[in-house]
């Protein structure tokens, strides 16, 4: 799992991101959790791993479950780990299902946010927690695209910090935690751009798997939307009320 992560952990920052979601919530071998937009499944196998619990993730992308399933195939953790096609805003499971939930990057391609958080909302069981690692809209204008996660402002839908919040309080969840990463997330860059200049490959090499030529576009984009107020990363930690 580890000589993956560079490239199955899709989301900003990557694993570290990953290990910080993971030192936010709480977890057991009797939970099962809800991974939304799953991509090929690194968080869902980490997450089985770090906690012994079962993960389910769901994701818009077939040819993406599929990948998902053969990596977690090879490493051995199909018992508990699952991945199903289908949409965050019409899940294809039951009420009160899910003992926790978590979504990375996920939610800047959906318009309507609070029916995305009334959906996780009615998937968890009472008193599960809704982890969220995601990108803010700053105050400073919009970024410029192509993102990793736009190509162009018709499928980038930013939220401020603040509408965040209040669109999971509306949902239901009370927020128990918001915080930015920027800071953090700007040394990740430094870090990976020393890294590719002293010709070592960077520690997040996702973006440029998944998008190839335009992935430079996107990081340097990205880069200059935090440098100057743009994009705020945030995490947040929420619970079912």
């Amino acid at each position: 799992m580890e000589a993956l992560a560079p490239y199955d952990h899709f989301h900003g920052r990557g694993l570290e991101a990953t290990l910080e979601v993971a030192a936010m919530i709480q977890a057991g071998p009797a939970d099962h959790l809800l991974d939304i937009g799953s991509g090929i499944g690194g968080p869902a196998r980490f997450f089985a791993k770090r906690f012994g619990c079962k993960v389910t993730g769901i994701d818009l992308t077939p040819e993406f479950c599929d990948v998902a399933r053969h990596l977690t195939r090879l490493l051995g953790v199909e018992d508990r780990v699952a991945f199903k096609v289908g949409d965050a805003l019409a899940m294809p499971f039951a009420g009160t299902t899910f003992d926790g939930a978590y979504s990375m990057n996920v939610s800047m391609n959906i318009a309507d946010k609070v029916a995305f958080y009334r959906e996780i909302h009615r998937v968890l069981k009472p008193g599960a927690w809704l982890a969220l690692s995601e990108v803010a809209k700053g105050d400073s204008g919009e970024p410029d695209y192509p993102t990793p996660w736009a190509e162009s402002a018709r499928t980038s839908f930013l939220a401020t910090p603040e509408e965040t919040r209040r669109g999971l309080q509306e949902a239901g969840f009370e927020v128990l935690q918001l915080h930015d990463t920027l800071a953090k997330s700007r040394e990740y860059g430094e870090r990976s751009r020393s890294a590719v200049a002293r010709g070592d490959k960077p520690p997040h090499r996702a973006v440029i798997l998944v998008h190839g030529e335009i992935a430079a576009r996107m990081a340097a984009n990205t880069a200059r939307g935090q440098k100057e107020g743009r994009l705020i990363p945030i995490e947040v930690l929420a619970r079912k009320a």
